[in-house]
């Protein structure tokens, strides 16, 4: 058992599907690593574990009877205090615009079924880590972390977690979009790669499908977050053929 990643405090997982054996599979799997484990078969039953005890993550299937996953995804989306919560889709082979709606909407990640449990098991992991619920896999020389990013009048506070925009508003990201920004500002004025963004953001290298736009997709949400989303943006500007560039200067305190 993983106890490491759970020693300080549990961290609760909530597992959405309506397929009973996929949801006792699952808990099962995720149990023996360390988890807690809520379950629930539609949207009715989700909202009640939430509201008993909020969780750290939610895997939620997008294909189920009655209110699907996208839209209970669009449901958190706007509810205070719950827009924040990391969710993976699953979704079922070949579903390629349910994957980029669910991105769309704010989801940090996907597994396509059929999958094995250790695929959704890594990704959890990966989805955790970067939202900093379990501390990366690092062996850097410690040293006293940025607390915040300041580019064009923008502030990303690292501490809080919160964009905050010239004006003094605080703008809510989902996991994949803070994440994507920080990749940005731990490299500005930088060409990345695709390639290098997709691993980043995934925590590990994925197999490659030349017609994934899923990246697209969360950069043009992340634009419009930044309010750069214009006929021609001027913080995130696409490379053709090379990838993205962040091209305002930062400072960090």
């Amino acid at each position: 058992m993983d106890t490491h990643e759970n020693a300080a405090a549990p961290i609760k997982l909530l597992v959405v599907d309506d397929d009973e054996d996929i949801r006792v599979l699952m808990a099962e799997y995720l149990r023996q690593h360390g988890y807690q484990v809520a379950l629930a078969s539609d949207g009715t039953t989700m909202f009640e574990q939430i509201a008993g005890c909020r969780p750290d993550l939610i895997v939620l299937d997008i294909m189920m009877p009655g209110e699907d996953g996208l839209s209970l995804c669009r449901r958190l989306q706007t509810m205070e205090g719950l827009s924040s919560i990391p969710i993976i889709f699953l979704t079922a082979l070949g579903d390629t615009a349910d994957r980029v709606a669910g991105l769309e909407l704010g989801a940090d990640d996907y597994v396509v079924k059929p999958f094995q449990p250790r695929e959704l098991l890594a990704r959890i992991r990966a989805v955790l880590r970067r939202g900093g619920r379990i501390p990366e896999e690092s062996h850097a020389e410690d040293a006293a972390p940025e607390k915040a990013y300041h580019f064009s009048g923008w502030t990303l506070d690292i501490v809080a977690r919160h964009l905050i925009a010239p004006d003094g508003m605080v703008v809510n990201l989902s996991g994949a979009e803070y994440r994507l920004l920080e990749i940005f500002l731990e490299h500005p004025q930088k060409v990345l790669s695709r390639d290098y963004i997709q691993d980043e953001l995934q925590g590990q290298e994925v197999d490659r499908n030349p017609f994934d736009r899923s990246l697209d997709v969360q950069v043009c949400r992340l634009r419009a977050r930044l309010h750069d989303n214009g006929r021609e943006s001027k913080l995130i500007k696409t490379v053709r053929g090379d990838g993205y560039v962040f091209t305002s200067p930062i400072t960090k305190e």
